[in-house]
């Protein structure tokens, strides 16, 4: 069969799923209140996320559109939180998001910047972020938390309890690692969120704590490329910096921090934090879906866009 043929065959018996092989967040739950975002390149309104361009990924650890997502531009809306807030980002699949969240291999981390004025108007190029969560593997060591973003979880996150207030970017992001087994093929999908933090605590990360996007991975280092992504059971490295000191608890679950770096917090994810694990049934492999895109890339024949 050529590759014309095969190509063809490929996009008739899967088109169906095209539309929703990537996604976006699609809102915000803030303290039970809920903040409805944006679609990717849609019209625009008042909100406190940013929009992105496409729900494609960004790809490559050196891509400018690492800070925010996609072509990400300023939101006019920022949301008021106090340290302890209790933060649900609802992560959503296709361009209009009217379908779950479409990938379940790789970890969800949350990373947080202090904007230096107003969130709405400040240049996330600049941003020094710092690590507040981290999730990997669920303790059967075969089953990812993003599994559960993908049986329509949001991604939970605390606000450190202890942090200094002021104005902030929460990064939210969701790295799908379904082709991981060569260098390049992780696929980033960050958003940002503007929140205005009050409280009068004092908390903050050091120097050594933060890094900046792009600049926090590099294409081959652990958790990005991982060519045993498929072979059980897993063990998992998580890219960038550990979660900074002053965030306490349990931030951290389901994988190691990378050789040389400041041991992160226990690894038992703390109430709030995480995603619920649920009891989905799916086995290893069949949890380990590829996406007609994936199968394309490959096959090194072209990808033809749906979106």
């Amino acid at each position: 069969m050529t590759a014309h043929l095969l190509l063809a065959f490929s996009l008739a018996v899967l088109f169906p799923i095209l539309i929703s092989a990537h996604g976006y967040v699609g809102s915000v739950t803030i303290d039970g209140t809920s903040y409805p975002g944006n679609e990717p390149g849609g019209a625009t309104s008042d909100t406190i996320i940013r929009q992105v361009s496409t729900i494609d990924p960004v790809k490559g650890a050196t891509n400018p559109s690492m800070n925010c997502g996609m072509n990400a531009t300023l939101a006019a809306d920022v949301a008021d939180a106090n340290p302890g807030s209790q933060i649900q980002v609802h992560w959503v699949g296709g361009s209009t998001g009217d379908s779950n969240w479409p990938h379940n291999v790789g970890p969800i981390i949350h990373y947080m910047a202090k904007c230096n004025g107003p969130c709405s108007s400040y240049d996330s190029t600049n941003a020094e972020w710092f690590k507040i969560s981290e999730l990997g593997l669920q303790p059967d060591d075969t089953t990812w938390y993003q599994a559960n973003i993908m049986a329509g979880q949001p991604a939970n996150v605390t606000i450190p309890q202890t942090i200094a207030p002021g104005s902030f970017l929460l990064r939210s992001e969701l790295i799908s690692l379904q082709l991981a087994v060569s260098v390049g093929g992780a696929e980033f999908y960050p958003a940002c969120i503007q929140l205005d933090i009050g409280g009068s605590g004092t908390g903050a990360a050091t120097s050594s704590e933060e890094c900046t996007f792009p600049g926090c991975y590099t294409d081959d280092e652990p958790g990005i490329y991982d060519p045993d992504i498929y072979n059980p059971p897993l063990t998992y490295t998580f890219p960038g910096p550990p979660v900074a000191a002053f965030v306490g608890g349990n931030s951290s679950a389901g994988g190691s921090q990378p050789s040389g770096s400041a041991p992160g917090p226990s690894n038992t994810p703390a109430s709030g934090s995480s995603p619920t694990p649920t009891s989905s049934g799916m086995s290893f492999y069949s949890s380990h879906f590829l996406f007609p895109s994936d199968i394309l890339s490959c096959l090194s024949l072209p990808v033809v866009s749906a979106y």
